[in-house]
């Protein structure tokens, strides 16, 4: 016997979207994620729906091979909003870099990856909302990371992991100075 997957109400959105909040926050974020895939099989565009999906997903991160950054990107890519697409690019970029230093990757690795980070938080800063300083936030946030490093460490990894084990995260830039 197969089972099908029942659809929600377009009027139930709200609700369920607060319901995925709600199982984020306590932990949970393959209930979260579950909940945002039936709000995206009603309505496949849903701006909210799309980050709490791609955060649910970066909450499950673990440093390996099976993460879905690549998932999460595509669906960051698809918010409209150009300061949300830049904030939650650099939050994946962020998240996959505390992921490869939690397991020990290589300094070198996890400092690309906050440096990239980095680079979606300076774009997002430039076209952020008035008193909307979350990207600054998160800028700092990395700075401190990147403080914790060790300042030395030879390229090869000691760990058998490679630059070509990351998949690629495009990275859009815009023109202006660097911090």
């Amino acid at each position: 016997m197969e089972h099908q997957l029942k659809k929600i109400s377009t009027t139930g959105i709200a609700e369920a979207l607060s319901k995925a909040q709600l199982y984020r926050s306590l932990r949970e974020p393959e209930e979260s994620e579950s909940i945002c895939h039936d709000i995206l099989d009603i309505d496949p565009e849903n701006q909210a729906a799309l980050r709490l999906l791609g955060l649910s997903i970066t909450d499950q991160f673990t440093g390996q091979h099976t993460d879905r950054y690549a998932e999460v990107e595509s669906m960051f890519r698809r918010l409209t909003d150009p300061y949300s697409q830049h904030y939650h690019l650099g939050l994946l970029t962020e998240r996959r870099a505390k992921a490869q230093m939690h397991i020990g990757r290589a300094s070198y690795v996890v400092v690309a990856l906050l440096e990239q980070a980095m680079h979606y938080f300076e774009d997002a800063e430039k076209i952020r909302p008035a008193g909307n300083d979350e990207a600054l936030l998160r800028w700092n946030r990395c700075v401190r990371l990147l403080q914790k490093l060790p300042h030395a460490e030879p390229v090869e990894s000691t760990h058998g992991f490679h630059d070509d084990d990351l998949p690629a995260v495009s990275l859009p830039r815009s023109s202006g100075s660097r911090r």
